[in-house]
């Protein structure tokens, strides 16, 4: 992994949080489609550094992220917020490794009891729609087709479908974003997280991780007992949701793909737009 000197705003802000923290140390850049996080090494510190995009990318705030972190401080489901400036949010950083594909299906019952225990914390105050998301990809994009304009208006004349239960999202959970923690599984990577319709999760994880129909069928049907609602009605409303988030998938490669150039995400992109 290579290492790069700190950012002057970054040690700055460390400075900040600890003032006694060693003033040598090195930044580790992570594996991650939107590039912008870091491991920061100084002495004996971990810190795990999440840079302010100079790009927009719709809906990323890191200071939404930082109010809600420090919200969730006490749940054990996610990295502590420690400070946060103009260039950089700064986190604890979290001993583990990240789940496996394999761990991620093995795991599920773990799964299963950390998405309720997310679900019922107290609604951040950040409501997430998607509606509104989808027109701001469609703006920002230079590159696109009638196949997207065609699905975007019939989803604006078909609404949002109306939530089945509210509850905090973090709406970006797959293998890479779930730690094997020695406290048990945590939750990294919080930059899409807010309230929203919990089958909106759930069909988010369905759809991000390619659950079979086996698979996803457990899935529904275990969230179901564990919440006590109706699997069926569940697996309808997780049903509404998949169009709209299949087109949410195709504009962010686009987007992306579009601001950095990257080719892994060009590709992302032709498959995402193969399924609209």
């Amino acid at each position: 992994m290579a290492a790069f000197s700190i950012d002057p705003a970054l040690r700055a802000l460390i400075d900040q949080h600890q003032p006694a923290a060693s003033s040598a140390g090195s930044f580790y850049p992570l594996n991650g489609l939107t590039g912008l996080s870091g491991k920061v090494v100084s002495g004996q510190q971990r810190w795990l550094a999440r840079r302010i995009p100079q790009q927009p990318i719709p809906f990323i705030s890191r200071r939404r992220e930082w109010h809600l972190l420090r919200r969730l401080t006490a749940s054990g489901l996610a990295p502590h917020a420690l400070a946060i400036n103009q260039r950089w949010l700064l986190l604890e950083w979290l001993p583990g490794e990240t789940l496996s594909p394999a761990a991620f299906l093995a795991r599920q019952p773990e799964l299963l009891a950390l998405l309720t225990r997310l679900h019922h914390q107290p609604l951040s105050g950040y409501r997430l729609r998607l509606l509104p998301l989808l027109q701001h990809y469609w703006q920002q994009c230079r590159q696109r087709n009638p196949r997207w304009l065609r699905r975007l208006r019939q989803l604006t004349r078909q609404g949002e479908p109306a939530p089945l239960r509210l509850g905090l999202l973090h709406m970006d959970i797959h293998p890479g974003n779930l730690l094997a923690h020695p406290d048990g599984l945590r939750l990294i990577d919080w930059e899409y997280a807010a309230d929203g319709d919990i089958a909106l999760e759930l069909a988010a994880i369905i759809g991000g991780n390619a659950l079979n129909a086996a698979q996803h069928t457990a899935l529904l049907a275990d969230y179901a007992r564990a919440n006590r609602l109706e699997v069926s009605v569940l697996a309808q409303q997780v049903r509404r949701w998949q169009p709209w988030l299949h087109l949410l998938m195709a504009s962010w490669y686009q987007l992306r793909w579009e601001q950095s150039g990257d080719p892994a995400l060009h590709q992302l992109a032709i498959a995402a737009w193969r399924q609209i």
